[in-house]
């Protein structure tokens, strides 16, 4: 499984507590719940410090009849279709929502947020957001937590790879970018499966996160926040 080798390399350069972003049912594939072999593995990572983020549903939003040339710029081209709470109702959100937790229940595992793929969420989704009783959501610049009201700024590092420029790109604003937060109380770095098929997006992430180390410690949302664990 790639996300057990990205966090052995994490781990190797100290990396000991992450947030692991899970979709209960990516692009209609097949449900997490039913899948065993990923069930315990999820459990042995909330067991040894990693936190379990519910990250969407199905993580897919197909296009629509009628969108507007800004939706499908942000929902085609800046997600390739992957922004499935973009613009979600709240009753279907809300449904989504209690689906994927059920889904995460069923695996052993509880979530306390909710980060919604691309980190698009819209004003109805976030509302079921609230409803549901998840204590947090993030977006690109900014962590919500909906008990005390508070949005702190917080920037996060992520790598675009489905192209050549995409990568090259990643490469140079990630390397500014970090040294930009240096000081910053929190650094934020997004990971995703696919990072990890290109050498130089792998070199670059292990290496920015082996020097942050030398002057923070690794830590969930959940302990960032200071929410008790489920």
């Amino acid at each position: 499984m790639r996300a057990s080798e990205m966090l052995s390399d994490l781990r190797a350069v100290g990396v000991t507590a992450t947030s692991l972003l899970v979709i209960p049912d990516h692009h209609h594939r097949g449900l997490i719940s039913e899948d065993e072999s990923f069930a315990a593995w999820l459990r042995d990572c909330v067991a040894d410090g990693h936190e379990a983020v519910l990250h969407g549903y199905y993580h897919l939003r197909p296009p629509q009849v009628r969108e507007r040339a800004w939706q499908r710029f942000v929902t085609g081209c800046y997600t390739a279709g992957e922004g499935e709470f973009y613009d979600l109702s709240e009753a279907e959100a809300a449904k989504r929502l209690a689906d994927g937790a059920r889904a995460l229940q069923s695996c052993g595992v509880q979530a306390t947020g909710f980060i919604a793929p691309a980190w698009l969420l819209g004003t109805e989704a976030e509302s079921a957001v609230r409803a549901a009783g998840f204590a947090y959501t993030t977006r690109i610049s900014t962590i919500s937590d909906f008990r005390s009201l508070k949005t702190t700024r917080a920037r996060s590092l992520v790598w675009s790879v489905r192209a050549g420029w995409r990568r090259s790109m990643s490469l140079v604003w990630n390397a500014a970018l970090a040294r930009a937060l240096r000081d910053k109380p929190l650094l934020r770095v997004g990971l995703h499966p696919p990072d990890w098929d290109h050498a130089s997006i792998r070199s670059q992430i292990l290496r920015i996160l082996a020097a942050t180390l030398a002057r923070r410690e690794p830590i969930t949302y959940e302990k960032w926040l200071c929410i008790p664990s489920q």
